[in-house]
């Protein structure tokens, strides 16, 4: 003879064979049933004479995951603060531009400090912290005055990258930057790219990389050489950053200057990611509209 339940009780058995069917899908009540989510990159957009191009609506970025397209939610201006590690060869190599460095770092100084965290390493005999993270402006310059250039050194850029990130990785920020300024002198570092770009990366920051060009360019003979140079390339690519070859030591502030346009005009691009327990390994930012260029650094924590 067949149980005869009451409406109310059909209804309730009803419910928990439902939900005893969710619990048997593996991932399905702890991840496909909450949708997608929403996830942050940083995006500079320039040009082709290089200015930042600012006021594109979110149809003008193409963000890509592991090749896949995801959809742009919104792109609206940056306003959060922008960590800054500034980093300065001053090994004997850098000895005739470090009057025009020092100058080039007032003026970035005066036009950002005091809004974004700064700091000041030189590199020059081994990474020196010239100055700790500060938005107090003046300290920061009294920081930059103090840069000379060290007798008999080379310099440590790849430890310095190194020094760099760690010290970004046990920091709290959405967006950063580390702003290299060398010379192609001799390089002592002693740790490699093969150690050092997985820290960069894990750091969350865009290198960025101003290098003062002198004739016969950089000795490439040596590992600590070829580790410079890796980082320089592969380092500023993959992080949304970009390396910049200077002529002259007088056009370090006019770069300067470009680096901080960049910054002020970057996006805050924000996108759709379905729900997953494995994060993508690559993250593509590209333009719909041509004769535009795109670079991104994905949020910290939007891996």
């Amino acid at each position: 003879m067949p149980l005869a339940l009451s409406p109310r009780r059909a209804l309730r058995l009803l419910s928990l064979v439902a939900t005893a069917a969710l619990l048997a899908v593996p991932g399905l009540m702890g991840q496909e049933a909450r949708g997608p989510r929403e996830r942050s990159i940083y995006v500079t957009v320039t040009g082709e004479d290089g200015r930042p191009v600012t006021g594109l609506p979110p149809s003008a970025f193409v963000v890509r995951e592991d090749g896949r397209r995801r959809e742009v939610l919104s792109a609206a201006p940056a306003t959060e603060p922008a960590t800054l590690a500034l980093m300065v060869d001053n090994s004997t190599a850098s000895e005739p531009f470090i009057a025009d460095i020092r100058r080039g770092l007032e003026a970035l100084v005066e036009r950002m400090g005091g809004k974004h965290p700064m700091a000041v390493t030189t590199i020059g005999d081994r990474p020196t912290i010239v100055q700790d993270y500060t938005l107090v402006k003046e300290s920061l310059l009294k920081g930059v005055r103090r840069i000379f250039p060290v007798p008999g050194s080379a310099a440590y850029f790849v430890d310095g990258v190194a020094a760099l990130s760690r010290g970004l990785i046990a920091r709290d920020f959405e967006r950063a930057f580390i702003l290299a300024i060398l010379t192609e002198g001799p390089e002592f570092s002693d740790r490699r790219h093969s150690d050092t770009l997985p820290l960069l990366r894990e750091s969350g920051a865009a290198l960025e990389a101003l290098v003062i060009n002198t004739p016969g360019g950089p000795d490439l003979g040596d590992d600590a050489a070829r580790s410079r140079s890796i980082i320089l390339d592969r380092g500023t690519g993959e992080t949304g950053g970009d390396r910049i070859d200077l002529l002259t030591s007088m056009a370090v502030g006019d770069a300067l200057a470009a680096f901080a346009a960049r910054v002020e005009g970057q996006y805050k691009v924000i996108y759709a990611r379905p729900d997953s327990l494995i994060p993508p390994e690559k993250i593509e930012v590209s333009m719909a509209r041509p004769g535009l260029t795109a670079r991104g650094t994905p949020a910290r924590g939007s891996r």
